[in-house]
């Protein structure tokens, strides 16, 4: 699979970066990209075997998110942020040209309201761009479970 970048600092990236170092044959190059920089600084230096570079990134701002894919040129983005920034990160996505995955579907900032509708109006845009999006896989044994077919 190769390069790699996570969106998200959290709990769930935390052991699914862990996860990935671990299938250093499979990752081989992970970047975990955050809001605040100093969460992906810790996570990365818990991790031993293999490199995870870091930075931060607003996962609001689409400009900058594809910026900061044309630095790094993942091979797909994994996206374990907040659920309401979803979309912004799904349009940095066809915008740079990578496949996309996350854990939990999208929901508006404002209102709780769980519905797959937003995120499967995608699904012509990532096909006719050949590219993946994997919507809402859950986390264990979701992830892990992805990461094994693929590989």
């Amino acid at each position: 699979m190769g390069k790699i970048l996570v969106i998200g600092a959290g709990g769930v990236s935390t052991v699914a970066v862990k996860k990935m170092a671990m299938n250093a044959d499979v990752f081989t190059d992970i970047m975990l990209a955050s809001r605040t920089k100093s969460k992906c600084d810790r996570i990365a230096e818990d991790i031993k075997n293999v490199r995870v570079r870091t930075a931060q990134v607003d996962a609001d701002n689409e400009d900058e998110l594809v910026h900061l894919f044309e630095d790094f040129r993942p091979e797909l983005v994994v996206n374990l942020a907040l659920p309401y920034q979803d979309l912004h990160i799904m349009n940095a996505c066809l915008k740079y040209g990578v496949s996309y995955l996350d854990t939990a579907n999208y929901e508006p900032l404002d209102e709780a309201k769980y519905e797959y509708s937003w995120q499967w109006a995608y699904k012509d845009r990532f096909r006719e761009a050949g590219l993946t999006a994997i919507l809402g896989c859950g986390f264990d044994p979701g992830v892990t479970g992805v990461f094994t077919a693929y590989a």
